[in-house]
């Protein structure tokens, strides 16, 4: 299964730097492209293990309140719960869960926020961070306060990287290395926030809800 999910991370990565680099701009043609490239390891999964409908519901209400969260905040510029919630989706339902989360909180949260050409990014990107997320807790390496944090800012660091690199593809002529420079220096005010803001929801709800939702998971039986 993991084979089949790297690889269709690694198409969507590609289709997504061609598409920006064609300047294809058809917003509704990039969209529909992350989403079927995002669910098609999540489907295979979902055939494999024959889950029942219980099993979506983890998804759904995680991805669910990190839109309520990311609404809520609106007002405050890259300050957000979106990282830190997708960071214990897949802590806690695995790598497969954790990345659909994170793009479907991207998806759906931007039908408020507004769709465009950055929506597969921030899903890519969101999507990864869980991904990763559910992977190195299935190897015991975020089994310590101080690696989740750890984690959280690494992971809302390389979101803006991912970020500015769309900027980066889309808006800046080849060749122009110092725009592309000064593009990520720009950035980093914003990168800094994010880390802020993950750190800040991370350290008060990693232990509460990791416990609550591995709970439920044994409970139910959860695939």
């Amino acid at each position: 299964m993991r084979k089949w999910s790297w690889l269709g991370i690694i198409v969507l990565i590609v289709t997504l730097v061609i598409t920006t680099l064609l300047r294809i701009e058809q917003t509704a043609l990039l969209i529909f492209l992350a989403v079927i490239v995002a669910i098609i390891p999540f489907l295979i999964s979902y055939e494999q293990k024959k889950p029942k409908a219980r099993d979506l519901m983890p998804i759904i209400v995680l991805s669910a309140m990190a839109v309520a969260g990311r609404m809520l905040m609106a007002p405050f510029p890259n300050f957000k719960p979106v990282t830190a919630i997708v960071i214990i989706a897949g802590m806690a339902f695995g790598a497969e869960s954790g990345f659909m989360t994170g793009a479907l909180s991207a998806l759906v949260s931007n039908f408020f926020f507004g769709q465009g050409p950055w929506t597969p990014w921030q899903m890519l990107a969101w999507g990864l961070i869980g991904y990763i997320a559910g992977v190195l807790t299935s190897k015991n390496l975020l089994n310590k306060t101080w690696t989740i944090i750890l984690y959280g800012i690494v992971s809302s660091l390389c979101f803006g990287l991912i970020m500015d690199t769309w900027t980066v593809l889309g808006f800046i002529q080849p060749g122009s290395f110092e725009q592309a420079i000064a593009t990520y220096a720009l950035g980093m005010a914003f990168n800094v926030s994010h880390i802020i803001s993950t750190v800040a929801f991370l350290i008060p709800i990693h232990k509460p809800w990791l416990r609550q939702l591995k709970r439920i998971k044994l409970k139910f039986d959860l695939t």
